[in-house]
């Protein structure tokens, strides 16, 4: 199985989607969705020429389809905008070959920022929606065993446990954070966003402390500066400590799984079909079919009877076929015989 998981988001965010459009009232329209899906393609496709890079439209399509589920605003031209900025910023903005930011969750911070006419979803789908996209989130961590589902598991338990210790703090009813985290906005920022391995901590433990402080940094801009969207603006802020927690929590740098393919693979699939012409097979199986042949020549020899064998192992005291006694060199001649023949 590939371990890539882009085209299970992809299938998840795609199915969304369709079904927001279809039934639901998303507040976004197909020519929103086209705009928003052309100009991260397109952005992906002229940048990454220009990088030298072959064209990879998958991680574009998870922030496109993102965008289309998350951004809002009256401007078709906004929207190619904010694919472009989304895009670009891969691509501009990396440190040690790792993106700073997750493009999605920048592209919209910096729009709404700079513009005042770009706003995000608030996410309420109704309940079937959130529940039926929940179980295909959790399910595709348990299909793909998803490397970074540490950090989007930590963060949902550190936002979730602030939600409600502040509502048991106040005395608020249960059913208010209950409702903020029945959020389709949270599932997207902590399945699609968060849980980027392209921009979070290589550590598994680092990824658990990021999740720590975005769930307290939205927590303070929410709750503390009082204004909205404070998930983005926390991870936004918060990428910028991941170089610092890679360089005290170091751990492996993530790479989207690939088929083999290329000239050096193929070069190394030569190498290896030539070594095996050369020295033969190996392996555990070969080598203990190896073992079993060399004990039946010794047992039988070449011609499946136990006379050869008797011959070569008695001393032999009278000449064979006109050849002196055998001695050392005589038995060396004799195998050289049962080989030839």
């Amino acid at each position: 199985m590939d371990r890539d998981p882009r085209a299970y988001q992809i299938a998840c965010l795609g199915g969304l989607l369709a079904y927001g459009l279809w039934r639901l009232d998303f507040g976004v329209g197909s020519a929103q969705a086209l705009v928003t899906l052309g100009s991260v393609l397109a952005a992906q496709y002229v940048l990454g020429r220009a990088a030298g890079l072959r064209f990879e439209p998958r991680s574009a399509l998870i922030s496109g389809l993102s965008l289309c589920l998350l951004l809002r605003t009256s401007s078709l031209a906004l929207v190619a905008v904010t694919g472009l900025v989304t895009v670009a910023s891969k691509f501009a903005l990396r440190w040690r070959g790792k993106h700073v930011f997750n493009p999605t969750n920048l592209g919209l911070v910096v729009m709404m920022a700079a513009t005042g006419a770009v706003w995000v979803s608030p996410g309420q789908w109704g309940t079937s929606a959130y529940f039926g996209f929940l179980m295909a989130c959790l399910g595709g961590l348990v299909v793909h065993r998803a490397l970074r589902s540490d950090v989007t598991l930590a963060f949902l338990g550190f936002h979730a446990a602030i939600l409600l210790g502040r509502a048991a703090w106040l005395g608020d009813p249960w059913a208010i954070p209950l409702h903020q985290l029945q959020n389709g906005a949270v599932l997207l920022f902590a399945f699609f966003m968060i849980s980027d391995p392209k921009t979070t901590p290589d550590s598994r433990a680092g990824r658990v402390l990021f999740g720590l402080l975005v769930a307290l940094g939205a927590a303070y801009v929410q709750f503390g500066l009082f204004r909205p969207n404070g998930l983005l603006w926390s991870l936004a802020f918060g990428s910028l400590a991941v170089p610092l927690i890679d360089r005290l929590l170091p751990g492996p740098r993530y790479a989207w799984a690939s088929p083999p393919s290329g000239p050096g693979i193929a070069q190394r699939s030569r190498e290896k079909r030539e070594a095996r012409i050369q020295f033969g097979p190996s392996g555990p199986g070969i080598a203990q079919r190896s073992r079993e042949k060399r004990e039946a020549r010794i047992q039988f020899g070449p011609s499946g009877t136990k006379g050869a064998s008797d011959a070569l192992s008695a001393p032999a005291r009278e000449p064979v076929a006109g050849l002196p006694v055998a001695g050392p060199g005589g038995l060396r001649f004799l195998r050289l015989l049962r080989r030839q023949g």
